[in-house]
């Protein structure tokens, strides 16, 4: 799964346009086959749990955004709202952050970020250390430019791939879904701008969700900037539409002071893990002692280890001598016959 957090400026508002909803999440039954002997069943639990296993084992995610004004004393305040919340990824803007890093904040909690200005903008994500490897960063310079880096990306990642997006577009998507049903639900909040239809074509065009608007949650829940008596809902959290049915929740926490305006916005994810085929894994070999031509082994072993009696200190390479010998020199079945 690939990470991608972004942070977008400009705030120019035009009156709505009301858009979608379709139904959020597939429910799937794990239907199984029975055979019945007399009047008692076979298979159920035990047949369903071998299924489940041969699939994989599903991992579930808490994924967030927020826009934090600024990162400067706020790591492990913001590492210590992840572990209450039992958030593991959390995309953050506006860190205001100059360079591109990262650091651990504490609490088992990393830090990647990137910045030109010191002053203003700059984003980052933020991973339990088990999901540090699995980053990717889009570094973004301009805002003219901003939506063509960000299809590029999108455009460069395999479609079987999962993909979350965190970001504050600083555009309101707006309630209703007329329309545009194919992206988007209809519990947005207000009305649709400029910015916010950007935010729409975007996910038209890379056959995307915005993941808020599926879930119906009172106002509070939705709004995620808050400044005097304006409410908006400004940050998004987006999937692949056919991953959809991986998410169960989404709504806005509201109650922490980690920042002043933005609230953090959480979805509930659960991914299945496959298993790698047994082709798949490399597999040694084991020699069978019982079956060595022992006078033949003896006599190859000495010549590899030139002639010494006692083996050298070095297990490493003795081991791997003794198992290639080893290998040519077994009785095969057919030789005893």
């Amino acid at each position: 799964m690939r990470i991608v957090s972004t942070n977008f400026i400009p705030d120019r508002s035009r009156p709505g346009l009301t858009t979608t909803a379709i139904g959020a999440v597939d429910l799937q039954g794990a239907g199984g086959n029975w055979a019945t002997v007399g009047q008692r069943s076979r298979g159920g639990r035990r047949v369903h749990r071998q299924r489940e296993k041969r699939k994989g084992k599903s991992v579930g995610l808490r994924i967030g955004t927020l826009n934090v004004g600024t990162m400067t004393g706020k790591g492990r305040e913001l590492a210590d709202m992840m572990e209450r919340r039992k958030v593991d990824i959390l995309c953050v803007q506006e860190t205001r952050w100059k360079g591109s890093k990262a650091h651990s904040i504490g609490a088992g909690f990393k830090l990647f970020y990137y910045g030109v200005d010191s002053k203003r903008n700059g984003i980052g994500v933020v991973l339990k250390e088990e999901f540090v490897r699995n980053v990717l960063g889009c570094e973004l310079e301009e805002k003219e430019r901003f939506w063509s880096e960000l299809d590029e990306v999108m455009e460069s990642i395999p479609t079987g791939e999962r993909v979350v997006i965190g970001a504050d577009f600083n555009g309101h998507i707006g309630e209703g879904n007329t329309g545009d049903e194919e992206v988007m639900g209809k519990f947005g909040v207000n009305e649709r701008n400029l910015e916010g239809q950007t935010v729409v074509d975007f996910a038209k065009r890379m056959d995307m969700a915005v993941v808020n608007t599926y879930f119906q949650k009172r106002e509070e829940h939705r709004v995620t900037y808050k400044s005097g008596g304006r409410s908006t809902q400004v940050d998004c959290i987006l999937c692949r539409r056919g991953n959809l049915k991986e998410i169960s929740d989404c709504k806005v926490v509201v109650g922490e002071s980690v920042a002043r305006q933005h609230r953090m916005v959480v979805c509930r994810m659960t991914l299945m893990v496959c298993k790698k085929k047994r082709s798949e894994i490399e597999i040694k070999k084991k020699t069978k002692r019982w079956k060595l031509k022992k006078e033949e082994f003896r006599q190859k072993l000495r010549q590899a280890l030139g002639g010494q009696v006692v083996l050298p200190g070095d297990w490493e390479t003795t081991a791997e001598v003794i198992r290639e010998k080893g290998a040519g020199c077994v009785i095969w079945k057919e030789e005893r016959r």
